[in-house]
C-alpha cells in the first residue's frame, strides 16, 4: 500500500509539474518578461534555416511535453488498477520507464543540437 501511495504521489507530482504559471495579461507581447513571439529576429535574419528549425524544436518540445504527460497519466492509472496482478503492474512500470527513457534521449539530442549549433538559441 505503501509502494503504491509514493508512486501515485510522483506520478501526480511530474503530472503537475509541467503546468505553467498563469499568465497575468501584462501586455499583448510579453507576459512575464519572456515575447510571445517564438520567430523573434526572423524577418530580418539571413539565415532562415534557423528560423525553421527554431521553430521545429519549439513544436517537438511542446509535442514531447504533452504526450509525456498524458503517458505518465496513463502509466499511473494503469499502475493503480492493477489490483496486485503482477502483468499489469509490469507493463505499467514498463510504460512508465519507456517513458522516462524517451525524455532523457530528447534532452540529450537537444543538447547535442545546442552543441552542434553553438550561434543556436533555444526558445
Amino acid at each position: 500500500m505503501l509502494k503504491r501511495t509514493i508512486a501515485l504521489v510522483v506520478m501526480l507530482v511530474l503530472g503537475f509539474s509541467s503546468i505553467n504559471a498563469p499568465v497575468f495579461a501584462a501586455s499583448p507581447v510579453e507576459s512575464f518578461g519572456v515575447e510571445a513571439n517564438i520567430l523573434k529576429g526572423c524577418a530580418n535574419d539571413s539565415d532562415g534555416v534557423m528560423c525553421i528549425l527554431r521553430l521545429v524544436v519549439i513544436i517537438m518540445s511542446v509535442c514531447i511535453g504533452v504526450l509525456a504527460v498524458i503517458g505518465i497519466t496513463v502509466a499511473g492509472i494503469q499502475y493503480l488498477t492493477a489490483g496486485g496482478n503482477e502483468d499489469k503492474t509490469k507493463k505499467a512500470k514498463r510504460r512508465l520507464y519507456e517513458i522516462v527513457i524517451g525524455l532523457l534521449a530528447y534532452v540529450l539530442i537537444a543538447l547535442l543540437l545546442g552543441w552542434l549549433i553553438p550561434n543556436f538559441v533555444w526558445p
